[in-house]
């Protein structure tokens, strides 16, 4: 029976990630192809809920800290939920799938950032997804300082237009992101039949076209 195909999105928040992954949607619906989009943490009313926790920093102010295992489970909870609800059923009909963040954020923030291990994170991943991987992860690393400047930008920009603050890990330091952009480089080296990293800082629009390129000859074939 064919099956949809599934395609991630990786990389720090401040990569260009979600710009390319609109960018890539519209241009395949463009092409008459049926695509279904969501993000990690979030994209079902109970991934919504989860996000709440995870990213708003005021969340450990009212709570207290979240241990790293519990932060680990809740993005497990919100992921089991999200492949149930919408990706599962949008790959049995046939459908293309962008998903922004997937198991590879946990490896690299929990197993990598937390420093939980990539052991620990892929026997829950089987578990809890039954193995589920993309057919295609374009990963995105260009230059760490700049992608941290931009989605505390960002997010700062978030609390003043909207009210929300999703700063939570924006607020770790540079040694926990080194950790988090070493662990994507160890996915990309371990898994380079399925990762495409994309490290330089070229414009949007060359990123853009380098993509379109990557995702139609894995459509093709």
């Amino acid at each position: 029976m064919s099956r949809g195909t599934f395609i991630t999105f990786e990389g720090l928040d401040g990569s260009g990630k979600t710009t390319q992954l609109n960018r890539l949607a519209a241009h395949l619906r463009a092409q008459g192809r049926d695509v279904v989009t969501l993000r990690q943490p979030g994209g079902t009313a109970l991934g919504d809920r989860i996000r709440g926790i995870l990213l708003d920093s005021r969340s450990e102010a009212s709570t207290g800290a979240i241990a790293p295992i519990a932060e680990l489970a809740l993005m497990f909870a919100d992921r089991a939920q999200a492949i149930a609800e919408v990706i599962s059923p949008a790959l049995e009909t046939n459908k293309i799938v962008l998903c922004d963040r997937f198991t590879d954020s946990s490896e690299a923030y929990q197993g990598g950032g937390r420093q939980l291990g990539s052991e620990q994170v892929l026997a829950i991943h089987q578990a809890v997804c039954g193995g589920l991987l993309p057919d295609l992860t374009i990963l995105l690393l260009p230059d760490l300082a700049a992608s941290l400047a931009r989605a505390r930008r960002r997010n700062q920009r978030h609390v003043q237009q909207a009210g929300t603050d999703e700063n939570r890990f924006e607020r770790e330091g540079d040694v926990f992101y080194q950790r988090v952009y070493h662990a994507y480089e160890e996915i990309a080296a371990r898994e380079p039949h399925r990762v495409e990293a994309i490290r330089d800082d070229a414009s949007i629009e060359a990123i853009e076209a380098r993509i379109r390129g990557i995702v139609e000859a894995r459509i093709e074939n």
